[in-house]
């Protein structure tokens, strides 16, 4: 189960197709497995191992920090062995004897944005650390200790053991094993003959700290959807702000993900953690860091010790694909942004399978343009009917125009003589609405889908390089205020078959004025425009489904128009219906009954 926070990116997009729907309501009425097989170990460098130049050390600063942990000295005197340089099927990794983590983890088969090879980790950005008590009150941190690589080469997969030794009998031990194919690698940490030595009574500390690169075009856009994501109890899922800093104490964490975007880095434990405090900060908008990060992720909690320490972790590098978490052990999947409720279960279920079996056999553009078809094609019971209602209250607006003018200093009487027309007419101001309404849900689970379509990322089509990111044809070499600095082309002919999608159903019929309602025509022309500025920087796929659905409603609402329905029918019908005497019942005598007496109520006051 997901946990509902407010997402302000997902809520300008909700409120963008809300008001486009308005329009149209408004002019109808007023894991992978562990290894089991290892050779013989060796020391490094070996066959897969190459050997880098030897680490360089302050002296002086490293003999002032060995004589302040006295006879702990010895796991802070560096090793000078070189890093281990690993690689398997889809990941290039160096582990640093100094801290014995990873120092550079990248994604083989992946590139960023300027066509480099893609890290997750590199250059120090990510940061983790254990950190132990001991009983005369030190604290040791393993990010300053020096490791000893073993490196065991099997069938299935690479084993390394990073050993900082105290002695031959005393150690703290890190344990990775990374398969020759696949995402996801076991690690585990823990101490031997140390017990004498650590203070039990405080827990040791893990800290895990990553830096998020940016890896696409628009960092903007990157940072929206780049978000710290945890599942906890059984199958609840929550996550951090995406705008801003933010920070919580969480309990009862089963995975922790750091997801940029499109790749993500997934801590899951072996046991669920207590509990943790989590960070987000925002780095996109530091000018010191000249764009390089988008969001600075921090995870900090105790680990279950009792005596020696001996905790058993896995980590998930890789593309951030629905198909491919769903496959991995758990509910990795639920950290995507596929939308709530409904909306998740209708791309989770209908487009995601739709839009799989499309592109199996169709170029990604093509498949987009195929199943934007099948949609409208799906709704275009929903768009007769809504058609139809246009044209109801387009046949009563002479005569709504008229009662309104008779009655324009008594509101009641007017909205009572009002509810019995469409009575008499058999016309319901509410029957555009409710067609439109559902399609509310197919428009907000697509805005949901396109944005986190991993396989959409560096696919091309016509002149967009990448239907994730936008379709750039002019870079201004300035930046306009929400707008940005270049000019993408599907959202100019998005907005265009909106505006002639307006004109066409709205632009030969008067727009009915309320007093003190804004101008219905202004808020119309607005909406193409909002349009073109908001996706902008929205990834091109989305564009491309927005703009060939709406010249396919163009087509339909041209197809039911000169085809379908006959206009003089339904006038004819309604002319008939109007002659009939009024009927008593129904939801209009009692809402103009409730009317009445609130008229009553009101003259009483007065007196």
């Amino acid at each position: 189960m997901e946990e509902k926070k407010f997402d302000p990116y997902q809520f300008i997009g909700f409120i963008l197709i809300a008001l486009i729907l308005t329009w149209m309501l408004y002019r109808n009425g007023p894991a992978e497995a562990e290894p089991e097989n290892t050779t013989t170990e060796q020391t490094v460098p070996q066959s897969n191992t190459t050997v880098a130049a030897p680490i360089q050390n302050d002296s002086i600063v490293q003999q002032q920090k060995v004589a302040s942990y006295g006879d702990l000295g010895s796991l802070f005197v560096s090793s000078e062995l070189a890093p281990v340089n690993l690689e398997t099927e889809q990941m290039t990794i160096v582990l640093n004897p100094k801290g014995g983590q990873i120092s550079k983890l990248t994604l083989n088969a992946f590139e960023n944005y300027e066509d480099q090879p893609l890290p997750l980790i590199n250059e120090g950005n990510t940061d983790f650390n254990i950190q132990l008590n001991t009983l005369d009150g030190r604290v040791l941190n393993t990010r300053d200790m020096f490791f000893n690589p073993i490196v065991r080469d099997g069938e299935e997969a690479i084993q390394v053991e990073m050993r900082a030794a105290f002695n031959l009998q005393q150690y703290i031990s890190f344990l990775y094993s990374f398969p020759k194919n696949g995402h996801m690698f076991s690690f585990s940490v823990k101490t031997v003959g140390m017990s004498s030595l650590l203070n039990t009574s405080v827990a040791p500390e893990l800290y895990w700290k990553t830096d998020i690169f940016r890896n696409s075009r628009s960092i903007d856009y990157e940072n929206r959807y780049t978000e710290f994501t945890f599942g906890y109890e059984d199958d609840r899922v929550d996550y951090l702000s995406l705008s801003g800093d933010d920070e919580e104490t969480r309990q009862d964490l089963r995975w922790i993900s750091y997801r940029q975007h499109f790749f993500s880095a997934i801590m899951i434990p072996d046991q669920s953690i207590d509990e943790a405090k989590i960070t987000s900060t925002d780095l996109s908008g530091e000018a010191s860091l000249n764009e390089r990060f988008t969001k600075s992720f921090t995870t900090t909690y105790a680990l279950n010790s009792g005596g020696e320490l001996n905790s058993n972790l896995k980590f998930y590098y890789g593309p951030t694909d629905y198909k491919a978490l769903k496959k991995l052990e758990g509910d990795l999947e639920t950290s995507i942004p596929m939308g709530w409720g409904i909306f998740g279960w209708i791309n989770r279920m209908i487009f995601l399978p739709l839009f799989e079996f499309l592109s199996s056999f169709l170029s990604y553009g093509i498949a987009i343009i195929v199943m934007t078809i099948i949609v409208r094609l799906a709704m275009s019971p929903v768009t007769y009917k809504s058609y139809v209602s246009q044209i109801k209250m387009k046949v009563l607006r002479p005569d709504i125009e008229q009662i309104n003018n008779k009655y324009k200093d008594d509101a009641v009487k007017r909205q009572q003589e009002t509810m019995s027309l469409y009575s008499r007419a058999g016309a319901n101001p509410m029957s555009g609405c409710i067609p439109a309404l559902l399609q509310l849900p197919v428009f907000y689970a697509l805005f949901s889908f396109f944005p986190v379509a991993f396989v959409l990322r560096d696919k091309s089509f016509l002149w967009a390089d990448d239907l994730s990111s936008y379709d750039s044809i002019l870079d201004l070499g300035f930046n306009i205020p929400f707008y940005g600095d270049h000019v993408s082309l599907f959202p100019i002919l998005a907005s265009v078959a909106i505006f002639f999608y307006t004109r066409m159903t709205t632009g030969q019929q008067p727009m009915p004025q309320q007093p003190g309602m804004p101008n219905m025509k202004i808020i119309i022309y607005l909406m193409p425009l909002m349009m073109l500025f908001f996706f902008n920087n929205y990834a091109s796929g989305l564009s491309l489904y927005y703009f060939v659905s709406n010249l396919l409603t163009i087509f339909l609402m041209l197809v039911i128009k000169n085809y379908i329905i006959d206009d003089t029918k339904i006038h004819a019908k309604i002319e008939e219906n109007k002659k009939k005497p009024k009927k008593s019942g129904g939801f209009s005598a009692r809402l103009q009954k409730a009317m009445e007496e609130a008229e009553k109520q009101k003259n009483a006051r007065k007196k």
